[in-house]
């Protein structure tokens, strides 16, 4: 069976970012079955439907990673109750102009960590209603909604939770049955 391309991107610009370390983690428990690249939305200028049409190198670059990715895995932080501007202004560029969607019909999975208690469940919420308007095909469970991430990460950025590392696993091989199940 051929390996089941992931593109994982994280909605955080941060060095340090829990969101770019969970990413990370993402990378180190994929399945062998997956063939896991990241992108880094750095650089993605904001967007502006003016230039829609002709889109910046890193634009084309992103939509074209999403193209050839059989799956996606989003990273998001929580800033003000709802998804970051810079992963929202990452996906507006990506599915547009009209009729240019790079998003069209691709499997996704959802993750997030933050400092907070409620573990970036409403960033995750508000992408979900992105994913519907774009045509994503989000996956439902298992949830990865990391809260008090500080205390699951050391000084390093090294998840050292394990129970946090095996959800992310679980995660990543659910999106790849959920990625098999929808190409059939």
């Amino acid at each position: 069976m051929n390996k089941i391309r992931i593109l994982g991107f994280a909605g955080s610009l941060r060095k340090g970012s829990y969101n770019r370390a969970l990413l990370r983690v993402a990378q180190e428990v994929a399945p062998e079955d997956v063939e896991f690249e990241t992108f880094d939305l750095e650089g993605i200028p904001p967007f502006n439907q003016d230039l829609e049409n002709d889109p910046a190198p890193g634009v084309r670059e992103f939509k074209q990673r999403i193209r050839a990715a059989d799956a996606l895995l989003i990273v998001t932080p929580e800033y003000n109750y709802s998804m970051p501007g810079v992963l929202k202004n990452a996906i507006d560029a990506a599915s547009r102009p009209y009729g240019d969607n790079a998003f069209e019909g691709k499997p996704v999975a959802i993750m997030g960590a933050t400092i907070g208690s409620n573990g970036t469940a409403r960033a995750q919420y508000h992408l979900r209603q992105s994913c519907v308007f774009l045509n994503m095909l989000p996956l439902n469970r298992p949830e990865v909604m990391v809260a008090l991430a500080e205390k699951k990460f050391d000084e390093h950025g090294q998840l050292h939770d394990k129970e946090t590392r095996q959800r992310i696993r679980q995660l990543l091989e659910a999106l790849v049955q959920w990625t098999n199940r929808l190409r059939q």
